[in-house]
């Protein structure tokens, strides 16, 4: 191929974005005791993370009471759903990438 140079191909491998532009969103509903629990592991782990996170109440959203009603509290991490019912503060630091 005469002087002309072979295009290289990169695999790239997308790195994990760093906890600090991460959010955890907890879907829960008041007077729900394991919504509480899962709250306390969740800003736990955001304090220390330095990710951002949020709280919505299926109360008032009916979009989110329809999709999560028999699995709260529901854990999502950048919009995609992580944990529900139980939060394991390892495996939602994981998940962060901490």
């Amino acid at each position: 191929m005469g002087g002309m140079t072979p295009l290289l191909r990169r695999t790239s491998r997308t790195s994990p974005r760093p906890p600090r532009e991460r959010t955890v969103t907890l879907i829960g509903k008041p007077g729900c005791h394991l919504c509480d629990a899962a709250r306390e592991v969740v800003a736990a782990v955001c304090a220390e993370t330095g990710a951002a996170w949020e709280e919505r109440d299926i109360t008032v959203d009916e979009e989110l009471y329809r999709r999560y009603w028999e699995q709260i509290p529901v854990v999502l991490v950048d919009g995609e759903q992580h944990d529900f019912w139980r939060v394991d503060a390892g495996r939602l630091r994981r998940a962060l990438g901490a």
